[in-house]
């Protein structure tokens, strides 16, 4: 059975709440799980308090600082970083941190930016050995959302993961992304689904939720599950509809 996981910078969330009571309403509307974005800016003992309660998993979160990793000289200050990040993703039991690459850097080559990427991950791998928690890095795309980022190719992504060689870094595969750049899921992900450690669903236009456009997002996650990817499913999208039943109507439209 596909498990799904709530994005709760934007499910289950109204203005001026108390973030933990988003992972109490995504348990009464029936997930199993959910994942947000950054840890530094939230009450974690609140956090776990909610996740005690409920029950629910945390299948990801995000290595602090974002800053961008195509600058070797970044590479110290995100170490330090990610020894936190991966002690908060522990503490919560997420086995998933997701980074950004960082933007496409004036006046480096895209030679040398991939290169501080895949020698910083290479760095990041070590400090993650032995933690049970792996690092997902998320291609995105430059037409609409983050122009100027340097990672847009799920393929290119593909082969830095390569190059680091290393079990501990990944990609995150998120499918709004990868469409909206005109990739074809079955075709950058063939024979390599094993770097693949987390997947993003949103619909497009509009990063709204599955079924309210155009992307063939159940044939894609057909495809992805009928391969053997294993992981969880996150929803990261903005809703145009709030409550659970419109959540669970999303995922009826990804196939259930």
């Amino acid at each position: 059975m596909r498990r799904y996981s709530a994005c709760i910078e934007w499910l289950f969330a109204e203005a001026g709440d108390h973030f933990p009571d988003r992972i109490r309403r995504a348990h009464a509307g029936g997930l199993t799980a959910v994942e947000f974005w950054r840890w530094s800016d939230k009450d974690l003992d609140a956090i776990e308090a909610a996740l005690d309660e409920t029950g629910l998993a945390v299948t990801s979160l995000v290595a602090e600082p974002m800053i961008a990793l195509t600058n070797p000289a970044n590479r110290h200050t995100w170490l330090k970083g990610l020894v936190d990040s991966a002690a908060v993703a522990r503490r919560l039991g997420a086995p998933v941190l997701i980074a950004q690459a960082g933007d496409d850097l004036p006046g480096f080559t895209r030679q040398a930016q991939r290169l501080a990427l895949t020698e910083t991950l290479k760095a990041g791998a070590d400090v993650l050995a032995g933690s049970g928690v792996r690092l997902g890095v998320e291609p995105l795309n430059t037409r609409i959302d983050h122009i100027g980022y340097f990672l847009a190719s799920t393929r290119e992504g593909l082969d830095i993961i390569d190059d680091v060689a290393r079990p501990e870094i990944g990609i995150v595969y998120d499918i709004y992304h990868s469409a909206v750049m005109d990739e074809r899921t079955e075709e950058v992900l063939e024979g390599r689904l094993d770097r693949v450690f987390h997947v993003h669903v949103a619909d497009h236009p509009g990063r709204n939720e599955p079924g309210a456009g155009g992307i063939d997002l159940a044939h894609r996650l057909n495809w992805i599950f009928a391969n053997g990817y294993d992981g969880a499913v996150g929803l990261e999208y903005r809703p145009t509809r709030s409550g659970a039943e419109a959540v669970k109507a999303a995922i009826v439209s990804l196939g259930g």
